[in-house]
């Protein structure tokens, strides 16, 4: 259940009306629903959800903006993590919550403050607590058997560090699967100062997937078969219809060679999930409100184990303000892809009328998360149709096609008829092995490219090309050094890594020089998005934006792309650094950061 953490904000500028939260609703709607279907599940959604209404917690039913904590600087907050059995249409839910909800209590801070957070294990396994995006001590970090030894059963392990910046931001176990469980919740921090754009009101939109499923029964699932939960697979018409003439068997043969499938588009989708806004599924209508001609912030959070969600208020522009946590040049969009991890600050104008829908569909368009901006509760905005699965093409893969018999990469089209540049750097001879089951021949930067699926329906789609840092970055420095990386995986036997080899197999840390300021290239030699996080330091961002190029603490890498980051190693210590698609991240795809401190004479 959300309330408002710690210190408020400025009550003059922000006017916060009543904000309802409520359990989640642990619903498994059908893996295809049409909107008939969905208009009559809504009709029983809003009858159990006034039975739920008397189940939570008195202060859930209160106006959003009751504190956590008791709003002084160095008060401390206290959070257990626990099981909860939730009820709901006949279902029970098994949940690991924080506070007893999902997502966890909505945490609130003020920049400069010290946060002070105890949190107490109630489970029967050892838990974490990792604040994402945040800069912090790395034994304050919550990675388990890294930056502290994890909290065992019945202990409560105090955290607490200063607040160096503003924004959203967000928190989850890093123990396990238990993310996947319910183990997270939002992170707000204001700044210290004043808000540098001007908003009436505010609302936090947290998008989540949750299975009934044992979440370790899902990754075994996945060990045994990679595309075990894809039930959008091509048939014979299909590849009859798409492919042109002659080309039909060599491009099935060439998926066959790379043990993939074009509509590989997510690894878990909704045939096991029910896709959660604020912890309530679509049919029961999470509802915030609004009045007409209000400017209304809302922090958008993916916390998802293993969804990319494209979210869109029909009719309504969104301008983009910030990303993950900073601010950037105001961009107006239609729509707007959100990557497992990210968070992005957006601004609407909402007119007259009484209800609009919050529709944040997921990649692979297996299903969606549902809510309502309206002026009061009850109502609801139209439910959008949905767009038919995408599917990846061989150009999407970086692949030559003039090996099919076909065209080179010049002109080439991609998903959807979109062209891929021609300019791009052939792979190096370098397979990676036995955990690499495809070797992309071009990769390029793609950051003009909305996606696999999106940008040609006419709306306007937020591109990474699109985001300028408002504050241009300190450092100015040429990068001394470059670091490559690969990320790599077989589908087919469920493996993710970096250079084909996973965590365990890993050699000694990644290092880096106190000071030291690195080039990191990343290359995706396989045909998964891949959202990769830095724990402890910013990635700016090389987008031609220079100085004022964006800070990111998440970036997503698409299929055959090759991602320029700079980084400043001003955090000493062994930082995590992996894939945030939580299967990845625990078969493999995980390394470690060790920033190596400096003679003091040589800082920087």
């Amino acid at each position: 259940m959300y309330a408002m953490g710690l210190l408020g904000w400025n009550s003059v500028r922000l006017r916060h009306l009543p904000l309802r939260f409520f359990m989640p609703e642990f619903t498994r709607p059908p893996f295809t629903m049409d909107r008939r279907a969905f208009l009559h599940a809504s009709g029983v959604g809003l009858g159990v959800a006034g039975v739920l209404d008397q189940m939570v917690p008195a202060f859930a039913r209160r106006p959003f903006g009751l504190p956590l904590g008791t709003g002084r600087p160095g008060s401390a907050v206290d959070l257990t993590v626990g099981k909860t059995s939730i009820p709901f249409g006949g279902k029970v839910g098994k949940a690991m919550t924080v506070n007893g909800t999902v997502p966890g209590p909505l945490l609130r801070f003020r920049e400069g403050e010290t946060a002070i957070l105890r949190v107490t294990n109630t489970l029967s396994e050892d838990t974490s607590i990792h604040w994402h995006g945040i800069l912090l001590p790395p034994e304050m970090d919550g990675v388990p058997m890294l930056s502290f030894p994890g909290i065992p059963p019945g202990e409560t392990f105090e955290y607490h560090f200063p607040l160096k910046q503003h924004g959203t931001y967000w928190y989850h176990s890093h123990s396990g699967l238990q993310e996947q469980s319910g183990v997270y919740g939002p992170l707000v921090i204001d700044p210290s100062g004043p808000e540098e754009m001007q908003y009436d009101r505010e609302h936090v939109i947290l998008l989540s997937d949750w299975t009934f499923e044992d979440p370790h029964r899902v990754q075994a699932n996945l060990k045994k078969m990679g595309g075990y939960y894809n039930r959008q697979r091509n048939t014979l018409r299909d590849l009859l219809r798409r492919s042109p003439k002659g080309s039909t068997l060599r491009e099935r043969l060439q998926w066959g060679r790379m043990r993939m499938d074009p509509t590989d588009i997510a690894d878990v989708t909704g045939m096991t999930y029910t896709y959660l806004m604020n912890g309530m599924a679509p049919a029961s209508n999470w509802t915030a409100h609004f009045r007409p001609g209000e400017r209304v912030r809302l922090r958008l959070i993916n916390g998802s184990a293993a969804t990319f969600f494209d979210v869109r208020i029909p009719g309504v522009p969104m301008t983009v303000i910030a990303a993950d946590g900073q601010s950037v040049d105001p961009v107006e969009v239609d729509e707007l892809r959100i990557a497992i991890a990210e968070t992005y600050d957006v601004i609407v104008e909402l007119g007259a009328a009484e209800a609009y829908s919050v529709f944040a569909e997921t990649m692979d368009r297996s299903g969606f998360a549902l809510g309502t901006l309206a002026q009061r509760d009850g109502l609801r905005g139209e439910v959008p149709v949905r767009r038919t699965r995408p599917v990846r093409g061989m150009a999407d893969m970086g692949m030559d096609m003039g090996a099919m018999g076909m065209a080179g990469m010049a002109g080439m089209e991609g998903h959807e008829g979109h062209e891929i540049p021609s300019s791009g750097t052939p792979h190096g001879p370098d397979g990676h092995g036995s955990g690499n089951s495809m070797v992309p021949e071009m990769t390029s930067p793609r950051l003009d490219d909305p996606g696999v699926g999106l940008g040609e329906d006419g709306r306007r789609v937020l591109r990474y090309s699109d985001l300028r840092s408002v504050a241009p970055w300190y450092d100015t420095r040429e990068p001394a050094r470059e670091v490559e990386l690969h990320l790599t995986g077989n589908m087919e036997r469920y493996m993710w890594s970096f250079d084909g080899k996973k965590y365990s197999e890993s050699p000694d840390p990644i290092r880096f020089q106190e000071g030291e300021r690195i080039r990191l290239i990343l290359v995706n030699d396989t045909m998964m998005e891949h959202p990769i996080h830095l724990h402890g330091m910013w990635m700016q961002l090389e987008n031609g934006n220079g100085a004022h190029s964006p800070l990111k603490h998440t970036v997503n890498v698409k299929p055959a792309e090759r991602v320029s980051l700079l980084i400043t190693a001003d955090a000493v210590g062994q930082w995590a650094f992996h894939c945030h698609i939580l299967y990845h991240m625990e078969v493999g795809m995980f390394r470690v950061v060790e920033v190596v401190a400096a003679p003091r004479s040589e800082a920087k």
